[in-house]
């Protein structure tokens, strides 16, 4: 995964970890605009999420936060 994707994720799972709380859980949706402007990131964060490390549709943002924060 390329870093400013894992930087968009962090970024994002820590703004809905302030506002939520941390039960608050997402989908990789949640870190594109509702306008596919940028196809091959989604397929990215998608492959990532759905084919690499078979997630559900919602995940805690902590456990997907600290997964990219790992490395994983």
């Amino acid at each position: 995964m390329r870093e400013s994707l894992r930087a968009k994720i962090i970024q994002v799972c820590d703004k809905k970890i302030a506002a939520k709380g941390d039960n608050v859980a997402l989908s990789f949706y949640a870190f594109f605009a509702n306008k596919n402007d940028d196809p091959i990131l989604l397929m990215e964060a998608a492959t990532w999420w759905i084919e690499t490390h078979q997630l559900d549709h919602f995940v805690k943002a902590h456990v997907i936060k600290a997964m990219v924060q790992a490395g994983k």
